[in-house]
């Protein structure tokens, strides 16, 4: 039987966006969720699913609001107002920015952060946006050092291992005219026998912050409909499929 993970990203991130995983693991498909440490809506969002057993991983952020260890130890991914540069500053810059040691500070800050907001280790371990080569080497350093089960980024071509289990990763979100739910079903008849594939969403409703911080906004919106979607469950309900969560990898 073929293996299935819907994901989140992003619970958080804002409110909204908070509202939005919410409403999708609650009424819909999803039931493994990306935290955001470093966010202040971080603890409102883990509220909202308080009495709902998620499997919840580190999704390890270095570009969005502020780090949670002092900036001037950070000074290759953190402006001169103490925040951390943005997506946009990443994807324009010609080479590798970030620092490796610097970076290692924050994602251990993040990791410690996870813990004392949730009482436990993530169920896995990844990073948010960035496609740094240094930020994804820190990444698989700290997840080494605790024995974190790394899953990469979907900018990876390659298949990679995730535990015992190798995962092919979907991710459309930033395209043109995306379709969440076509995503989903050329996913789930395209899928792999021999791995786990893996749908990545960014499920939110819109508020003012993410207006004016993200690129990524009406397909969020389509990803919570999308995931409570009835005829959609009704649809997979026929598949030949597994739906599974980190924890089973």
């Amino acid at each position: 039987m073929k293996k299935i993970l819907i994901r989140a990203d992003d619970l958080g991130y804002s409110e909204g966006i908070n509202y939005g995983i919410a409403k999708s693991v609650r009424e819909g498909i999803i039931k493994s969720v990306g935290i955001m440490t470093n966010m202040p809506a971080a603890e409102q969002g883990l509220k909202l699913l308080a009495d709902i057993d998620v499997c919840y991983g580190q999704h390890t952020n270095i570009c969005i609001g502020k780090p949670l260890s002092d900036p001037k130890l950070l000074p290759s991914i953190t402006n001169e107002n103490g925040e951390f540069k943005s997506s946009r500053e990443y994807r324009s810059a010609k080479e590798d920015f970030v620092n490796l040691d610097e970076v290692i500070i924050e994602i251990e800050a993040q990791y410690h952060q996870f813990i004392k907001l949730t009482g436990r280790k993530p169920q896995y371990f990844e990073g948010h946006a960035v496609s740094s080569d240094n930020f994804i080497k820190g990444l698989k350093i700290v997840a080494a050092k605790y024995d974190l089960k790394y899953s990469g980024m979907p900018t990876e071509a390659e298949p990679h291992l995730v535990g015992r289990h190798k995962v092919y990763m979907w991710m459309e979100s930033m395209l043109p005219e995306y379709d969440p739910i076509k995503t989903l079903k050329k996913m789930v008849l395209n899928a792999h026998e021999d791995a786990c594939d893996v749908l990545i969403c960014h499920p939110g409703y819109l508020d003012a912050y993410i207006l004016k911080t993200s690129s990524l906004t009406i397909p969020r919106t389509l990803e919570v409909e999308m995931a409570c979607d009835p005829e959609v469950k009704a649809w997979l309900a026929k598949q030949n499929i597994e739906m599974v969560t980190y924890s089973d990898l």
